[in-house]
């Protein structure tokens, strides 16, 4: 099979979606992930009927069964996987950007905010890597935000500075740290892992005051997605320039 094979989390809206049409335009297999299987589907279906090749697959990252269940599709399938899209997140704070909400941060807030946005990206990421060992080039896209920066957030002069929503920054953070680790233990193979900002975007999330469209939301991912042998690994990027840890 000359397509690569791609698995896209939480590819049911905003930039997820976004990303899987991206690489779908790009001849690339997607296998469209979500944890709601109604919404998955029917945003799977709207880009089949676009023409291209993707699929869906109900996938709550939060679930160990789930993403076993993920590996043994794959594995079943394809044999292999070549781009892995760690999109699926969740901000369960204030939309109050500048806020800081260390003080106050519910203890259940925190565990579900760092569960989703970390943990289950570990242990997905750590499942499906036999299977990125087979690919000929190896893709691992984990999707940070700049509101991971610890250079940035320490900074009075950064954009970044009084925006301290502390589970979810925290959650990116740690994200950073598994990406660079990561890519560090790979760094002999053909597998390349980065984290994405994708930017501030008009989704869900975002909210409409953000300044970027989902379509240029998405391009750091597929960017990553498709980076040849002499791109980057173990870097944090934004549209092609590297952001500081």
């Amino acid at each position: 099979m000359s397509k690569k094979i791609a698995l896209v989390t939480g590819a049911n809206k905003g930039i997820g979606f976004e990303t899987a049409r991206q690489l779908a335009k790009e001849g690339v297999i997607v296998i469209a992930a979500a944890r709601n299987e109604a919404k998955g589907k029917a945003a799977t279906a709207a880009l089949q009927q676009q023409g291209f090749d993707v699929e869906f697959l109900q996938l709550d990252v939060d679930n160990a069964a789930d993403i076993q269940r993920a590996y043994d599709y794959i594995d079943q399938k394809y044999g292999r996987l070549d781009i892995l899209i760690n999109n699926a997140g969740v901000q369960l704070e204030s939309n109050g950007w500048g806020e800081n909400t260390a003080p106050k941060i519910e203890d259940q807030v925190l565990r579900e905010t760092l569960d989703t946005n970390f943990f289950s990206v570990v242990q997905l990421t750590n499942t499906l890597l036999p299977l990125l060992k087979k690919s000929n080039a190896g893709r691992i896209v984990n999707l940070s935000s700049i509101l991971g920066s610890l250079n940035l957030h320490a900074n009075p002069a950064s954009p970044i500075y009084d925006s301290k929503l502390f589970a979810y920054n925290t959650s990116k953070t740690a994200l950073n740290a598994y990406t660079i680790h990561l890519a560090h233990a790979l760094k002999a193979t053909n597998i390349k892992v980065n984290a994405a900002h994708p930017g501030w975007v008009k989704t869900d999330m975002g909210t409409d005051a953000a300044p970027m469209n989902v379509a240029d939301g998405a391009k750091t991912s597929v960017q990553l997605a498709l980076t040849g042998e002499d791109g980057p690994s173990g870097k944090y990027i934004h549209l092609g320039e590297e952001l500081p840890w």
